[in-house]
């Protein structure tokens, strides 16, 4: 395929196929540009999910959604190095639309609960795990936009490249690290406002 012959070229100076590309490729139907773009970027539209608190099935929803909308739009890309901001923007509209038809589908009471198996924590250990989470997301509501989009993103498993990062978020690279710090500072103050101990820290 098209796309194996410029990995190889690629690979033979020690770089990485860039996004345009990449773009280029898949438009034209290579199947293997397609696979290269999704391994790169999937990681930062599950950050974005995940930043919106979605169930996983949800966030499942929201990155496959992503991906069709960047297949309906292909060839209609004017900016491909701008690519992962429109991913990000993509996914954080799909989040939005999600947690709408969320608040419209109020889930029922009514339900039969299922005994707690032997050897499990306790309830009262999964409330506090509870209570401890929304505290802590509490005080991350409290920070700034910058900050709440920031850390959201690089909740991500594996976290997105920096280089991603800056473009979805539209930062310099090398403002990334301190703003993470200082986000990260302000964080910790707050959270340990609202009663989390030093324990909690990242």
């Amino acid at each position: 395929m098209e796309y194996r012959l410029m990995a190889r070229l690629s690979g033979s100076i020690g770089g990485a196929v860039d996004t345009t590309t990449l773009l280029e490729t898949a438009a034209r139907g290579d199947q293997e540009a397609w696979d290269t773009l999704v391994d790169r970027y999937t990681s930062l539209l599950w950050a974005i999910a995940r930043g919106h608190r979605l169930s996983d099935a949800d966030a499942a929803d929201v990155v496959q959604t992503t991906w069709l909308k960047l297949v309906e739009n292909l060839g209609r890309i004017k900016e491909p190095d701008r690519l992962p901001g429109w991913l990000a923007t993509t996914a954080r509209h799909e989040c939005l639309r999600q947690l709408r038809r969320a608040g419209r589908e109020r889930p029922s009471d009514d339900r039969d609960w299922p005994e707690e198996p032997a050897g499990h924590p306790g309830v009262d250990a999964a409330l506090l795990l509870d209570e401890r989470n929304a505290t802590l997301w509490r005080a991350l509501a409290t920070l700034s936009e910058q900050c709440r989009q920031l850390l959201r993103v690089l909740m991500a498993t594996p976290p997105p490249s920096y280089a991603d990062v800056a473009a979805a978020l539209d930062m310099p690279v090398g403002s990334i690290g301190p703003t993470r710090q200082r986000c990260l500072a302000r964080l910790r103050e707050r959270a340990g406002a609202a009663g989390l101990g030093t324990e909690d820290r990242t």
